[in-house]
């Protein structure tokens, strides 16, 4: 059996809508006279293609384009996402903070002590996830799973950390300099 899903947002400003598509293996209940549900295998969002967010143009296009493929294939490959959200921290790590390029363990240490521990421990894990697909050469024998649950969170690590790191500077560079701004007008009067 296969089901589409149609959701519209009610605000009228909005009215952005999802397409999803699910197919289950199923049987027709003689009794009850309908198809019954027996498990969901598999299940796709249609529209929008994926679940990304739109991050500003100050951000660097490398970061939002390799978040935004992440986002796009979570679905179908967990390992491919991880991967990507791993480059993406990496690509975080040296334009916002400047790190001195090398291997991502080591430029992950050198912010250690920069970040609150319970963010660094998170980006410790998205290296770790991500590990797999970036090193695969090492052993190619070793296979680890990264479900979809987990390709998700660490997608999710990604937008904390752009909300963290490039939003709340530029939130901040911008109200500091309507403030500074405001002064000089007026010590200009």
């Amino acid at each position: 059996m296969l089901t589409t899903t149609f959701h519209v947002c009610p605000n009228s400003e909005c009215r952005k809508f999802t397409l999803w598509a699910t197919l289950y293996e199923s049987s027709f209940d003689i009794v009850r006279g309908r198809e019954e549900v027996i498990e969901t295998l598999q299940s796709w969002r249609l529209m929008p293609a994926s679940s990304r967010r739109n991050f500003p143009d100050y951000i660097p296009e490398a970061i939002r384009a390799d978040y935004g493929e992440a986002c796009a294939i979570k679905g179908l490959s967990p390992k491919a996402s991880a991967t990507l959200a791993r480059r993406c921290l990496q690509g975080m790590l040296r334009d916002y903070w400047k790190v001195k390029p090398g291997r991502l363990v080591n430029e992950i240490n050198q912010i250690q002590e920069k970040v609150d521990p319970l963010a660094w421990a998170a980006i410790e894990a998205v290296r770790k996830l991500g590990n797999i697909g970036a090193h695969m050469e090492k052993d190619i024998d070793v296979i680890v799973d990264v479900d979809p649950n987990e390709a998700e969170l660490l997608i999710g690590l990604i937008e904390r950390l752009l909300e963290d790191w490039y939003i709340t500077r530029e939130k901040r560079r911008t109200s500091m300099t309507a403030l500074i701004d405001a002064a000089a007008a007026k010590t200009g009067q």
